[in-house]
């Protein structure tokens, strides 16, 4: 059995390699194609800063870890698909089969290939694709701008033991730097207690935020004929916080560019603060359960090993792969949406998926062995 492990592995590590380099060799056409409108134009914040080709190339480059993790489980069931047909067609997977490759120990094989790949994909998707994108954006936002959602930015919210705070960051540079912020504070009962409006600020490594050229206007109510509004101008202010420079970035970046911890923290932090979290937790549960597709991706590859092949290639049975490994990652995008607008429990909508097509390479693999 270790020789045939050693075949079958080999195998499929070599063609999901190949299968890899040419769809990453493809993207990063694409994304360097996109970058050449952008090549020879000054930043708009630092004038004598050029775009230039080797910034377009390095963006490019730090952008292949996520390009990787995306493609990974569908170049496992391409690379799978190939060399099971294959084998199927060559009638070495029947030489197999009498040499002791029971059905069920040729899917116990793959599943521990399969392991390899989840560990592979987990590892990418959460600790090189997070650094290397955020870098990639960084890099982006020095030379073209700042890193914003829009008009007005990204919105947040704290609950502390007296106050709620809302606040809206406008935008945030290359070195962390944050402009655009403004911070409403209300009472318990929902009363506007102050506001405060400032050019910039930095998140400090205990989560206080300091902040510069701040106004602010306090609303004093203590009775009618006595309210008034008092105006100050500081040059700086420290603020109290527990928002973080990573939920910053969560709410100005892709949440599914995030680390899992992150995003994790980042729904906690939601909650706390009676926010809507929905969006945040599909897309957490997408995060736990997209390594494992990896595993549903040999399943799915597995029947290929048991049809008969007439004179002929293999292509049909190959794209036939593709198409079902296309569909499968669209009905998972498809799911997330339809989750978030019918309130599904978000582990339903991420893990449904999964379990469709689990169920159906399942039944595609029994009723080829019961038939075969």
């Amino acid at each position: 059995m270790k020789t045939i492990k050693r075949l079958i592995y080999g195998e499929i590590f070599t063609a999901v390699g190949f299968v890899l380099l040419a769809f990453l060799s493809l993207f990063f056409f694409f994304d360097f194609v996109d970058e050449l409108a952008s090549i020879g134009k000054p930043s708009r914040l630092e004038p004598n800063l050029i775009y230039e080709m080797r910034h377009a190339m390095l963006y490019v480059a730090l952008l292949m870890p996520s390009r990787l993790y995306e493609l990974l489980p569908i170049s496992v069931l391409i690379g799978s698909v190939a060399v099971l047909a294959r084998l199927a067609h060559s009638s070495e997977y029947t030489i197999l089969r009498t040499s002791g490759l029971g059905p069920w120990r040729a899917l116990r094989t793959l599943l521990g290939l399969g392991l390899v790949f989840v560990i592979l994909t987990l590892a990418v998707g959460d600790y090189v694709a997070p650094l290397s994108d955020r870098t990639a954006q960084l890099l982006k936002a020095r030379y073209q701008g700042r890193i914003s959602i829009g008009q007005t930015g990204a919105w947040l919210k704290e609950r502390q033991t007296y106050s709620n705070f809302s606040v809206n960051v406008g935008s945030m540079s290359a070195q962390g730097v944050l402009s655009g912020i403004r911070i409403f504070e209300f009472d318990n009962q929902g009363y506007l207690v102050s506001t405060l409006q400032a050019q910039s600020g930095r998140i400090e490594k205990d989560d206080s935020w300091t902040l510069h050229k701040v106004q602010r206007r306090e609303f004093d109510t203590a009775g009618l004929k006595s309210a008034r509004i008092n105006h100050s101008t500081l040059k700086t202010l420290r603020w109290p916080s527990s928002i973080s420079a990573e939920m910053v970035s969560t709410a100005l970046l892709r949440p599914e560019r995030m680390r899992t911890a992150d995003l994790f923290a980042y729904i906690q932090h939601l909650e706390a603060n009676g926010q809507s979290a929905q969006r945040y937790e599909i897309e957490f549960w997408r995060k736990v359960f997209y390594p494992l597709s990896c595993l549903v991706m040999v399943v799915l590859a597995l029947p290929f090993a048991y049809l008969h092949f007439r004179a002929g290639g293999i292509t049909g049975y190959v794209f036939l792969g593709v198409m079902i490994g296309i569909s499968f990652f669209l009905l998972n995008n498809v799911f997330g949406y339809i989750g978030n607008l019918n309130q599904w429990r978000p582990w339903l909508a991420a893990a449904s998926p999964a379990l469709i097509y689990s169920v159906m390479s399942l039944g595609a693999f029994g009723w080829l062995v019961l038939r075969r």
